[in-house]
């Protein structure tokens, strides 16, 4: 995971040398540091963990076992509909 690097000296020797007060500096630091900060935390926030990750995994995979149970409901209701069916038709249409 990467953090945002920031050097307060340096920034705080540029503002002072672009004609900026060293108070007015200082508080120019310190307003970025918390802004960073937040961008961050912000970043941070919409990252999935490794137990957000097996969560869903561990979701995913009851949705498929009951994906497969109820495919295999249906196959079995419609094996026995057509069963019926074949029967039915073969008693209207006897063959002798």
């Amino acid at each position: 995971m990467t953090t945002i690097t920031f050097d307060t000296l340096e920034f705080t020797e540029q503002l002072k040398a672009a004609g900026v007060p060293d108070d007015q500096a200082k508080g120019h630091v310190k307003a970025m540091v918390r802004v960073l900060e937040q961008v961050e935390d912000s970043r941070l926030k919409d990252l999935a963990t490794k137990s957000d990750i097996r969560q869903l995994e561990l979701k995913l995979e009851a949705r498929i076992v009951e994906s497969k149970a109820e495919t295999i409901k249906w196959m079995v209701g419609l094996l026995l509909a057509q069963t019926g069916l074949i029967i039915t038709v073969l008693k209207l249409f006897p063959s002798h």
